[in-house]
């Protein structure tokens, strides 16, 4: 991350550098997540050269798994699907993503970078070898790309699948405990709020009470989340909220094609999807860390260590 994000701010020339070099206490830009077609801190991909943009895309590589880099640039391509369907009325354009750096990478102990645009928003925060890996916030509209029943792309498929199968697979009392309303909210609850400790109350099933063929696809459910990482730091993740319990809820109906949600939650994990934008199709998923986005662990433990 360090040399990725170093080659890219070598290949920028001002005033682009001076956009997407940013101070690392500059917690109003840092500390942000906004998956709408909205302004936002950093130096745009459209402005950037051939080599600048390679070395962001490249950036963003290193906190990707590559089946969830596959899944992000599908996502930034659906811009340019999404601007067709609404007959071009918005402008929209596969280039209108933000790249931002905090800090020096080269030089300094501690600094943080995010990818963002329409329905991508990824941010690490580095302190010295470590890396704490959230938000990480992947959506797609459309959702789902058909043509005569089949489906042409779908690229948030297996986050409904695997849930599906885990509703499927919990028998009919299991499913009257994880079902905790009738009707789907009409967002994931985190938003862009940059900071949430409180309002999302763990809800639903608890795994621990899950029969085995159930427990195996919620352990592949979670998996599938903390797998948008690399192997590297999601072995890390899966270590870490081992220790918690953890719960699963589903909100809306259970029919396929119509709008739904569901969330898994633990002390120190929020999992969000949500499908209930334009007749249910319309995705947005999140991996957030309520208590240590943005880098809170690793800044905490830095604070610790150096003024004990």
């Amino acid at each position: 991350m360090r040399r990725a994000a170093s080659t890219l701010l070598d290949a920028l020339d001002d005033p682009v550098r001076t956009l997407a070099a940013r101070p690392f206490p500059d917690d109003e830009a840092r500390r942000w997540i906004e998956y709408r077609p909205r302004p936002r801190p950093g130096a745009c991909i459209a402005d950037l050269d051939r080599a600048a943009r390679k070395a962001a895309h490249r950036l963003l590589a290193t906190a990707l798994s590559p089946h969830a880099y596959a899944q992000a640039m599908t996502i930034i391509a659906l811009e340019e699907v999404l601007d067709r369907a609404e007959g071009w009325r918005r402008g929209r354009h596969s280039a209108d993503f933000w790249v931002a750096v905090f800090g020096d990478p080269r030089r300094d102990e501690r600094w943080s970078w995010r990818f963002e645009g329409h329905h991508l928003s990824v941010t690490m925060t580095i302190v010295g070898d470590q890396v704490s890996p959230a938000p990480i916030f992947l959506g797609a509209n459309p959702a789902r790309v058909s043509y005569a029943g089949r489906t042409v792309t779908r690229p948030l498929a297996p986050e409904e699948d695997l849930a599906r199968a885990l509703l499927d697979a919990l028998g009919p009392a299991g499913r009257a405990a994880a079902i905790v309303a009738d009707q789907a909210p009409g967002d994931i609850r985190s938003a862009t709020r940059p900071r949430f400790t409180t309002g999302i109350e763990p809800a639903g099933i608890s795994a621990a009470h899950l029969g085995p063929t159930a427990r195996s696809l919620f352990d592949q459910l979670v998996g599938l989340y903390l797998d948008r990482l690399p192997e590297e730091l999601a072995a890390r993740e899966a270590t870490r909220i081992a220790r918690g319990g953890l719960h699963f809820a589903w909100e809306g109906p259970t029919r396929p094609g119509q709008r739904h949600y569901y969330r898994v939650q633990g002390d120190d994990l929020l999992i969000e999807y949500d499908n209930t934008s334009d007749d249910g199709n319309h995705a947005h998923t999140v991996l957030r860390r309520p208590y240590s986005d943005f880098g809170d662990d690793v800044l905490a433990a830095h604070r610790a260590e150096a003024h004990p």
